[in-house]
């Protein structure tokens, strides 16, 4: 019974191992199609086979359009689903040395913004607010209280829509996220703004979170 019990806690652990041995483009190919609905299980193996094969990772999707995988590494993928559309996922460790999926949509159209999501290796949704807490408007406009000039808080009123961009990378557990809300705004007044907009806000992946770059 000892060692019956001893063979199954191996194989257990050799199971669990070989999960969390997985690189992202296991987990890509086996994503569920209602989480791809531009591309197949099909586009989606042969986008890999494309890329490791040093060809143009380019492939018709279900609209019958063209679809793009422009980047592959171990824990990080990055496809040009659309001219107008982008698509990323990167895998990172948690605190218990189990993996999360992060993924980010990103629409141009024309101004970009972006959608995070985050994922178990099984594909299961998890709570975004769990991993990262989004900035606010002010967080990217540095407008002192005591500024008088009354255009340019007139232009910060006018900002009443909060676009950003989001970009994770395959060389570190990073997310840059990019104010695009002057893009939307009529060029004089997203001048006016424009001493006042801060760079983009860096997040380091640490301790199964998101948190701001010092």
């Amino acid at each position: 019974m000892i060692k019956k019990l001893s063979v199954f806690l191996c194989l257990a652990y050799a199971c669990v191992y070989a999960l969390q041995a997985q690189e992202a483009k296991s987990y890509f190919i086996n994503m569920p199609d209602s989480l791809s609905p531009l591309l197949t299980s099909v586009n989606r193996a042969d986008c890999i086979d494309f890329l490791e094969s040093n060809m143009k990772a380019e492939v018709t999707n279900r609209f019958g359009s063209k679809s793009e995988m422009t980047e592959l590494s171990p824990d990080y993928i990055r496809v040009q689903m659309t001219p107008q559309s982008s698509w990323q996922m990167k895998l990172l460790a948690t605190n218990d040395s189990t993996k999360v999926i992060c993924v980010v949509s990103t629409a141009c159209a024309p101004v970009c913004d972006s959608d995070i999501h985050f994922y178990t290796i099984g594909w299961e949704e998890l709570s975004a607010s769990s991993f990262l807490t989004l900035p606010r408007m002010e967080d990217f406009l540095s407008m002192p209280d005591t500024l008088l000039n009354y255009e340019v808080r007139d232009a910060g009123e006018k900002a009443d829509m909060l676009l950003m961009k989001a970009d994770l990378t395959a060389e570190s557990d990073t997310l840059t996220l990019t104010f695009t809300t002057p893009e939307y705004m009529e060029k004089d007044v997203a001048g006016k703004l424009e001493p006042y907009i801060r760079r983009p806000i860096t997040y380091v992946w640490k301790e199964g979170q998101f948190v701001i770059e010092e």
